[in-house]
């Protein structure tokens, strides 16, 4: 039975492989471009710094390279990230009020 399986599942097993190939490359290729930008952004700053490029350069490069990299930032990664902090910031300031209130009452 088991073998039988393994022979109808295995073009659904190689496809999916295949995709899960496709979606790693994809990965890789967004992670290289923003390590690309961020390289060309310290490069930026560091002409500047020694007045290789003037400001007004610098800025409209460094604009254009800042919205690329926004655009390559996981949109949702960013929402879940925020609501952990503010809930635990919540949690620290609930416990500091415990803590306030257990002085008051051992007073």
């Amino acid at each position: 039975m088991f073998l039988l399986d393994d022979i109808l599942l295995a073009p659904i097993k190689g496809v999916l492989w295949i995709f899960e190939e496709i979606v790693n490359a994809a990965e890789e290729d967004l992670a290289a471009e923003s390590d690309r930008i961020k390289d060309r952004l310290r490069e930026m700053y560091m002409q500047l710094e020694t007045g290789q490029i003037t400001e007004a350069a610098f800025d409209a490069e460094e604009s254009l390279l800042l919205d690329r990299l926004d655009e390559l930032e996981p949109r949702g990664a960013e929402a879940p990230a925020d609501e952990e902090v503010s809930d635990t910031e919540e949690d620290e300031e609930d416990d500091a009020e415990d803590e306030a209130d257990d002085d008051d009452q051992d007073e």
